[in-house]
């Protein structure tokens, strides 16, 4: 197949792209976010990640150099029930465990920032073809009192809560984050 820089792409079994790694989960919650907008359930993004641009063809509207000016923190935040809800989302490819390198040292510690000012915080991890979330409370006190790098899928079995796949929207994390942390005030 010829594309447009006339490159013929090539395709191989052997081969894994990593590139979208993790555009499964993405495109699921982005397609949840987008009914909990249109339905005026909650306001919540994909954080973009700031870049700093070196060259640009404005001719063409093409960035020819750039370079990643922040760390990132999480993924996606907004409004939720009048709470800041601040997560990530990550896949692990992995049958057994989640490893706990996926998440860098920085994004643990602005997680304990912001939930020292009372956010609402999370993981959504993927493993086995299911979902689950993964307070940061949690990940937070697994980190600090284990000595395993990765989290087994038996912790996410006994300890996390499920999120189940419906048809619109696909993936309902928040009906999982009602039941976590907005018990008992409907």
């Amino acid at each position: 197949m010829n594309y447009p820089l006339k490159q013929k792409e090539k395709f191989s079994k052997n081969v894994i792209d990593y590139r979208n790694r993790g555009m499964n989960l993405e495109t699921l919650i982005n397609s949840a976010n987008d009914y909990y907008l249109e339905n005026d359930i909650a306001v919540i993004y994909k954080k973009p990640t700031p870049i700093g641009l070196i060259d640009v063809d404005h001719k063409n509207n093409h960035i020819r150099k750039a370079y990643f000016k922040d760390k990132s923190t999480f993924d996606y935040n907004g409004i939720y029930r009048g709470k800041y809800i601040d997560f990530e989302a990550k896949e692990s490819h992995s049958k057994t465990a989640f490893p706990l390198a996926n998440i860098h040292e920085h994004q643990f510690l602005y997680l304990k920032r912001i939930l020292k000012h009372g956010a609402i915080s999370f993981l959504i991890v993927s493993i086995r073809d299911e979902y689950y979330l993964l307070k940061g409370e949690d990940l937070l006190y697994f980190k600090e009192n284990e000595t395993r790098k990765s989290i087994p899928y038996s912790y996410f079995k006994e300890n996390c809560h499920k999120i189940d796949i419906g048809l619109r929207p696909s993936i309902d994390y928040l009906k999982t984050v009602d039941c976590i942390y907005f018990k008992g005030e409907d």
